[in-house]
Formats: C-alpha cells, sequence, structure tokens
C-alpha cells in the first residue's frame, strides 16, 4: 500500500531509505487513524488514503492549515458592526448553494505548502459578498495578505478577522491577477490604484447556526474556523466525526461555508442537515475540493469563529 501511496503521488523520498522508512512510520500510524474515523463516523463521510496520509497531524497543519487563534485581538468599535436582532427567516429553502448563482464563488484554489488558510477563507468571503453586492465577479489576492498583514503571520498562520482590518487599512485588495499567489512570504508590493474591491467594516457572527443560515442566504458565503482533523482523510460523503475525534474548541483550519443542504444516512434514511465548504487545498481533494459537514451540533466547533466582510 505504501508502494502505490508512493508512485500515485510522486513522492520525492522513494530514494531515500531513512526519509521513506520514517513516512511509512507514520503512513502506518495514520492508516489506524483512518480506521477510527471510518468506525466511529455519524454519518455518510468515507475517509481514506490521501496524499497527506505520510504527514503528522503537526506536518499537516503547519503546511495545509494555519489558523492561529492567539493572534486574536478584539475589534476596534470603529470597524465592527453588530449583529442585528435576530428573529429568524422561516421561509429559507431546504437546499442553498451560492456556486449555482454565477459569479459568486471563484474556483477552487490551492494553498500548497503554506499556511495561509485564514488569506483563502477572508477573500472567498470578500470574493462572495462583493458579488452580491455589487454584481462583479472578483477573484482576488491571497498573497497581498500573505505579505502585507503585519497582524497575522503569513505562512505561519492568522486570522480573517485581523486580514479584514488589514484590507481597511491598506485601502482594498488586489486581484489575483494583479498580486498572484506564490505561497511564501515575501515583501509587500500592494498597489492601492490596482485596487478597487474594498470593505467597510466586518462582522464576528453569532454561535447559531440558524443564524449562519440566514445570513447566508441573504448576504453571501461566511468565513469560519474549524477543527481539521477528520479532513485530513476525507474522500467525501457528510462528515459527522464525534467530539473525541474532533474537539470544537480546537479550532485549526480557516474555510468558507458556501451553502447548507439536507441528506439521509444509507441504512435507516436518518436525515442529515450539512453545511457546503468550499476547502484551499485544490480541487483534487475531497468532493472536487468541497468538504460536507453535519450541521446542527456545532461540528468540529463550526459556529466558533466565524466572521464576515460588509460591504455597503
Amino acid at each position: 500500500m505504501f508502494e502505490e501511496f508512493i508512485h500515485k503521488h510522486s513522492k520525492a523520498y522513494k530514494h531515500d531509505f531513512e526519509e521513506k522508512l520514517k513516512r511509512f512510520k507514520v503512513f502506518s500510524t495514520n492508516l489506524r487513524k483512518i480506521a477510527e474515523l471510518n468506525q466511529h463516523e455519524q454519518g455518510t463521510a468515507v475517509y481514506g488514503i490521501t496524499e497527506f496520509t505520510d504527514l503528522t497531524y503537526q506536518e499537516f497543519r503547519s503546511t495545509k492549515m494555519g489558523l492561529n487563534k492567539a493572534l486574536y485581538s478584539e475589534p476596534p468599535r470603529t470597524l465592527l458592526q453588530e449583529t442585528e436582532h435576530f428573529e429568524g427567516n422561516t421561509n429559507l429553502p431546504t437546499q442553498f448553494d451560492w456556486r449555482q448563482t454565477k459569479g459568486v464563488i471563484s474556483e477552487v484554489k490551492n494553498q500548497g505548502m503554506c499556511g495561509s488558510c485564514w488569506a483563502f477563507s477572508t477573500t472567498g468571503n470578500i470574493e462572495g459578498v462583493w458579488a452580491v453586492k455589487k454584481n462583479e465577479t472578483v477573484s482576488l489576492s491571497e498573497q497581498e495578505l500573505v505579505d502585507c498583514d503585519s497582524l497575522d503571520a503569513g505562512c505561519g498562520g492568522g486570522l480573517p478577522t485581523n486580514a479584514f482590518k488589514t484590507i481597511i487599512r491598506l485601502g482594498g485588495i488586489e486581484s489575483e491577477r494583479d498580486y498572484s499567489y506564490d505561497g511564501v512570504q515575501e515583501k509587500c508590493r500592494f498597489n492601492r490604484t490596482l485596487s478597487h474591491v474594498s470593505i467597510d467594516s466586518y462582522l464576528e457572527l453569532p454561535k447559531n447556526e440558524t443564524y449562519f443560515q440566514n445570513y447566508l442566504f441573504a448576504n453571501g458565503p461566511i468565513s469560519i474556523g474549524l477543527n481539521a482533523n477528520a479532513m485530513q482523510f476525507y474522500f467525501g460523503g457528510i462528515s459527522h466525526p464525534p467530539k473525541f475525534l474532533c474537539d470544537p474548541q480546537n479550532l485549526d483550519h480557516g474555510v468558507l461555508i458556501v451553502g447548507f443542504g439536507v441528506g439521509k444516512t444509507r441504512i435507516l434514511h436518518r436525515t442529515l442537515p450539512y453545511w457546503i465548504i468550499k476547502n484551499s487545498w485544490g480541487k483534487g481533494w475531497g468532493e472536487h475540493g468541497y468538504y460536507r459537514i453535519y450541521r446542527g451540533d456545532d461540528s468540529c466547533g463550526l459556529t466558533q469563529m466565524a466572521s464576515s466582510a460588509v460591504i455597503n
């Protein structure tokens, strides 16, 4: 299995015996973890051997994630808007997906071996809110945030709320075309004259999934943090790991909610409400770059750190 894995994913260490042995031990440990995830899965998700199966969780976390709660600071009152009193929309559809509205969700991107998930979560949110508000399709620069956001740590991690503050301070964010992604932190080269996308403020959303549904339906996709423990080996389906395998307090990955729906289990046909999550590990991961996770019990801590840019 390991030899097949090396061949399939063109691993560079195939002729380095010591590194190969080290990776084989990690691979073997991860096979047990995959079995445990499948054994205890409460939804319909399937876990298996992905290109990341030779990485320890610490290695995976530092290179493929990057949400860093330690960098959080209270938002200035001049930037943060209060969430309105929430009654709830009783006319919400059962299924809703912003991908079906042309121009709102950009193509799935790939952060590479850089802990910049927070930047991709941020740009995805602004792209969507801008498209809904301004009726204009944009693909924005994660590299600008990696290079220019002094509140965060580039490939060493960050937070969308800090990125929102930085975009407001800079006066905008450039397009992907004008400030392309390199996947390493470099000197800031932001050119305000090339940017016409800006935000006015941002919201930190209440830890309430019904609120999320209403907000997403009315305003666009939502930036969130979650625990990505189950995502390392995710193949597809509605992921619903138990809390002991996906601690809701241990947030380490920034992603984007783009929609919601309802599925059923294969055996008892039990209803499974879910969120549709856009990830930043390329189209080859998960469901063509997307992840579905159970909706309704704060799975993997997805309500704990949700935010959105506000564009007037």
